[in-house]
């Protein structure tokens, strides 16, 4: 009751009957006036919550047989298949293996390729837009004219996106159907507050093949997504014009988009350039732009981790994990060590502080989350029951020396073995609604992990005390005297540092953690980037020395032979606090926080347990599973 004003209230008949007037009389108004109501006060403390009070796990990268580059190669799972799976469904998997996931996804977005979308559907059932068609026939028939005319085709279509960028279509009313059907789909599967059915699709941009490919991601359903055809690398492969695109659909439907770039590590040094597509040099309208439609980085997944590289981080013992670092996407073009610093989102968050400082708009003020790229309809993400990148991936004595990236030069090949098990987003939210994951990522308060469901959250303020993080009312206070991840502090208080509140909590159905990191940026007065890693906590009582960092490593429990592990290392919740002992409040800065997992076996150690085979020499026999947070960003 709101006592700044006067409130109508209709008393009822029974109050009526005790007062002196005739019980048949009509109901008499009260008016309450302010001085006659008392301030509410509310039992419930969870009563008027409404901040995120929940943690959701999905994947938003992920293809089914609607893609050309899976349905051609082997994938026959639809989407309805990629949905039943991500609930928690059984299924038998492209090469009649069953498959399950340990837990249910809280949400999927599938993003099949938006170039020649549902082709391989179209060819399995002789489409009549498909036939319409005059390469549309021609695919047609080399597509049944056995594997030798299926290679024929699939060199081609390769041909037509990555180096000539030419439509083979005459016109776009196939994809349309198919793409009308598909966001149609989505919704059937779409179940707010238990299951969450996005939609979007992928934007695979790969000029002299490097990659520049986006994730297109929706808020909306079939009622607005159905109005546009998937803008794909035939219409564009400049990523202004594909933010053009959005801002239209934008604009047409009152819907929202975003398009988050991925895989850097395969673009030969241009993910994070300094300059635009075609050359110019950045403008603050360039930024916005790309901060508007690209809030997120997917940093990890199948093609390799994305955070950091031992080249650029030679004090970081743990930035060499899983890295695809000899090539492009394509094998066309070996890598250049003065490539990487524009690959990695660790170094582009440090170059995003100095073109800040440059434009007024950081054009890399990007969150992070996770993903899978399955091209398989499978979201596995875990060592111990990966299902690969293809078919043809999927659980064999034979998957590890597959080729994943072919090249005329041996030593710039990807094989199957060095596929990584990776990886998940993680929401903040208090729905798992369309709108609220949607809302989330747009506020970068998300998360990646490569694989696991590891629980982080982080608050950074200006006051929070040691004992706060203990405190069972931390989540509030974060709330209300500081920010989450991917929120930002500005202007110091005379005499303060930020100061942090970290909780970390381990998969229950996983490995136990190893220790808690803050991975610090700035840019000092020289207009130069720095880097720096604070153990924050570690387990096992282990001790932090005065450079910040844990005297000696976790150790390992895993049995190779077996590939099992224990849990009688590490601990299963850890907390933090920690105030930045170096700040400097005229330095622009960014924090992130890195949880480790224990030790435990790589996938291929479980391949070679299961199916009693060597284990591979070219990839490690184990890792240490984590979780990257959205930074948080202090600006003078």
């Amino acid at each position: 009751m709101n006592p700044s004003r006067l409130l109508s209230v209709t008393v009822a008949p029974l109050l009526v009957m005790l007062s002196p007037a005739s019980p048949l009389a009509a109901p008499q108004e009260l008016v309450v006036t302010p001085d006659m109501v008392e301030p509410e006060r509310v039992y419930s403390p969870y009563a008027g919550r409404d901040y995120p009070d929940q943690v959701l796990f999905g994947d938003t990268h992920f293809h089914t047989d609607l893609s050309f580059d899976a349905g051609l190669v082997g994938t026959t799972l639809d989407v309805h298949a990629g949905y039943r799976f991500a609930r928690g469904e059984k299924v038998i998997s492209n090469t009649g293996q069953p498959v399950q996931l340990i837990r249910p996804l809280d949400f999927l977005a599938i993003t099949d390729h938006a170039e020649m979308i549902g082709l391989a559907p179209m060819l399995r059932s002789s489409d009549p837009f498909l036939l319409a068609d005059p390469w549309g026939k021609w695919a047609h028939e080399r597509f049944n004219a056995g594997q030798e005319g299926r290679m024929e085709l699939f060199q081609n279509l390769i041909r037509l996106a990555t180096v000539e960028g030419r439509n083979p279509f005459s016109s776009d009313e196939a994809a349309r159907n198919i793409w009308q059907r598909f966001v149609e789909v989505a919704d059937t599967y779409n179940e707010p507050g238990r299951f969450t059915a996005m939609t979007g699709f992928e934007w695979t941009s790969s000029p002299k093949g490097d990659n520049l490919h986006r994730v297109v991601l929706f808020a909306d359903g079939a009622e607005k997504t159905s109005q546009i055809v998937p803008f794909s690398l035939f219409d564009s492969d400049d990523p202004e014009d594909l933010w053009k695109f959005l801002a239209v659909y934008e604009a047409k439907t009152g819907g929202r988009a975003i398009s988050p770039a991925h895989n850097g590590n395969l673009s030969n040094g241009i993910m994070f350039l300094d300059k635009t597509f075609k050359g110019a040099p950045l403008t603050p309208a360039y930024a916005e732009a790309r901060m508007r439609f690209e809030p997120l980085y997917e940093v990890t997944q199948i093609k390799g981790d994305g955070e950091a590289h031992p080249y650029l981080s030679p004090k970081d013992e743990f930035a060499d994990y899983e890295n695809w670092d000899v090539s492009n996407i394509s094998g066309s073009a070996p890598k250049q060590k003065s490539m990487l610093q524009y690959e990695y989102g660790r170094s582009a968050l440090k170059l995003g502080l100095k073109l800040g400082e440059k434009l007024g708009v950081n054009p890399f003020k990007f969150g992070l989350f996770g993903a899978s790229d399955s091209h398989t309809a499978l979201a596995t993400t875990r060592e111990e029951n990966y299902f690969g990148k293809y078919q043809h991936t999927e659980p064999s004595p034979k998957r590890h020396g597959h080729e994943v990236i072919p090249a005329d030069d041996p030593s710039l090949r990807i094989l199957t073995s060095q596929e990584v098990a990776s990886g998940l987003m993680a929401v903040w939210a208090r729905e798992n609604t369309r709108r609220d994951i949607f809302d989330a990522m747009q506020r970068k308060e998300v998360y990646a992990t490569t694989g696991t469901r590891i629980r982080v959250r982080v608050f950074a303020g200006w006051d929070f005390k040691a004992d706060e993080v203990s405190r069972p009312d931390f989540i509030d206070q974060g709330y209300q005297r500081g920010v989450p991840m991917g929120g930002d502090l500005s202007k110091a208080p005379r005499g303060k540092a930020p100061t942090f509140m970290i909780r970390a909590l381990r998969d229950p159905d996983g490995a136990n953690l190893d220790r808690v990191q803050i991975i610090k940026g700035w840019l000092d007065k020289g207009g130069k980037t720095h880097e720096r890693i604070y153990d924050v906590a570690v387990s096992d009582g282990r001790k932090i020395g005065r450079d910040g960092r844990a005297r000696k490593p976790v150790g390992s429990t895993v049995d190779l032979e077996r590939a099992t592990y224990t849990n009688t290392i590490g601990d299963a919740l850890m907390a933090a606090y920690w105030r930045d002992p170096d700040f400097d409040p005229n330095e622009h800065a960014f924090y992130y926080v890195r949880v480790l997992e224990i030790p435990t076996p790589r996938w291929t150690t479980y391949d070679a347990a299961f199916f009693g085979i060597e284990r591979p020499d070219n990839v490690p026999a184990t890792i240490q599973d984590r979780a990257y947070t959205s930074p948080i960003w202090y600006t003078p």
